[in-house]
């Protein structure tokens, strides 16, 4: 019975010692396909005017009312008339005519923007629907809600209202955590300007002035706030204490110590699959549901914002938005949490570097041999997934996090990690050991059964 149970023994290790072998060796292939540079993003259009902005802006706001991108990757514009349709569709994307054009539609929302201010209001153009939606959060009262009812019904059918659940907020509490007496918010993108590096957040998470901290004790000074917008936008710019801001500038972090790396910039479209960092959350996505939204937070309205069904927290403002690699905003505010969900809404990124007079630090390939110099020509977020679904997008191309804490990484997760090549060699060498060590020691325990066997033989 003991002979027995040894030779199972025996079985199970030089089994599990195999098995080792064959999962190390996939770890190391894995890697070493992981580790292969990704292909440049190539899925655009046949040309620039075939887009769905490159349609509209043909055709102009008073034939066509918004365009979005399709289940299918397709470019979709709304016009209003079959001419317009016809020529949308020689040009390659889907058309849908609706009935009332885009002029129609901003009028409205400049109506709203006349009538006496709500705090707890959000409105947007609804591109898919050909309607303005108005959103009231919890803390609108009855009489104020009549009153903008009364508003909407004044300027038509297509101004369509309804309450929504929590409140709208700005974010305060990249993706790391930055911190001041004011509250924590996340890094957005590191930007330049030739001479200074900086970090670009959200305008709300403070003034010109505030000194921002890497932890809570307020021993590691990340800089401070040299210029902020908010409210009207919702942008701001920390400069760094030591003037750069060092190794991996070009990525976000999304966590776990890992990030994406940021190649370009570029413009939001509707429909389009978008990915969000914040300190508090993490790494969160969605679909951008409209452009050029308007929101009264209680601090003040800011205009131009992109509005998602991504989720986020207090603490994640400023965060970075992005798809494909290409930055496509900071993080603003909403409602809702990331366990019920809600709209979060985010500054775009062009608006803000164009006023700030500032351009994305990216990677040396992308900015023509120079880290830290001006961005090449980088295809509008739209425009890089034209020819694709949106379920098919992705963050980015993946990068470490440097000059961060890796207290969230376990030796477990470090191992199992198939993108790094170093745990595939390990789990193979241990593999080897104990498969070496198991024929040792049944040769050893064959050894002595033999002179156990002899000896009595001899007696």
């Amino acid at each position: 019975m003991r002979h027995a149970r040894r030779r199972v023994v025996r079985r199970v290790t030089r089994l599990a010692a195999v098995g080792g072998l064959l999962l190390g060796g996939a770890m190391v292939a894995q890697a070493a396909m992981a580790s292969e540079t990704p292909p440049a993003a190539g899925r655009t259009l046949s040309s620039a005017g075939d887009t769905g902005a490159g349609l509209v802006a043909r055709l102009g706001t008073a034939r066509t009312a918004g365009n979005w991108i399709g289940a299918d990757g397709r470019p979709v514009v709304a016009v209003t008339d079959d001419a317009a349709a016809r020529e949308v569709r020689r040009a390659g994307a889907e058309a849908k005519v609706v009935p009332h054009s885009m002029d129609e539609l901003r009028s409205a929302t400049a109506t709203l923007r006349s009538a006496p201010r709500v705090a707890g209001t959000a409105w947007a153009v609804d591109y898919r629907t050909n309607r303005v939606l108005v959103r009231a959060d919890s803390s609108v009262s009855a009489g104020d809600w009549s009153r903008l009812t009364g508003v909407a019904e004044r300027i038509g059918g297509f101004v369509h209202m309804e309450r929504t659940r929590g409140s709208f907020t700005t974010r305060l509490n990249g993706a790391q955590p930055i911190l001041s007496t004011g509250g924590r918010c996340s890094a957005g993108f590191n930007v330049t300007n030739g001479q200074s590096d900086f970090i670009l957040t959200a305008g709300h998470c403070g003034p010109a002035g505030a000194t921002w901290f890497a932890d809570n004790q307020g021993n590691r000074q990340l800089g401070s706030t040299v210029n902020s917008s908010f409210p009207g936008s919702d942008f701001s710019l920390v400069q760094y204490a030591g003037g750069k801001a060092g190794e991996g500038a070009d990525v976000v972090a999304i966590g776990g110590g890992k990030g994406v790396r940021i190649t370009g910039e570029g413009e939001a479209a509707v429909g389009q699959r978008v990915f969000r960092s914040g300190s508090t959350s993490g790494l969160r996505d969605g679909r951008v549901t409209a452009l050029n939204a308007t929101v009264n937070y209680p601090e003040g309205t800011v205009t131009g914002l992109i509005e998602t069904d991504v989720c986020a927290e207090p603490g994640d403002s400023g965060g970075p938005m992005f798809s494909e690699g290409i930055a496509l905003g900071v993080t603003s505010g909403g409602n809702g949490d990331c366990t019920t969900g809600g709209t979060t809404f985010f500054q775009p990124v062009t608006k803000a570097l164009s006023t700030l007079g500032v351009r994305l630090i990216v990677s040396a390939q992308n900015a023509g041999g120079a880290q830290g110099g001006a961005s090449s020509p980088a295809p509008s977020g739209a425009a890089n997934q034209g020819a694709m679904a949106p379920s098919a997008a992705s963050p980015g191309s993946s990068a470490p996090v440097t000059g961060v804490s890796s207290e969230g990484s376990t030796l477990l997760a470090r191992l199992t990690d198939t993108r790094n090549v170093g745990p595939g060699l390990l789990v193979i060498a241990g593999s080897l050991i104990a498969l070496v060590a198991t024929r040792y020691i049944r040769a050893e325990q064959d050894r002595k059964a033999y002179q156990r066997y002899y000896s009595a033989t001899w007696g």
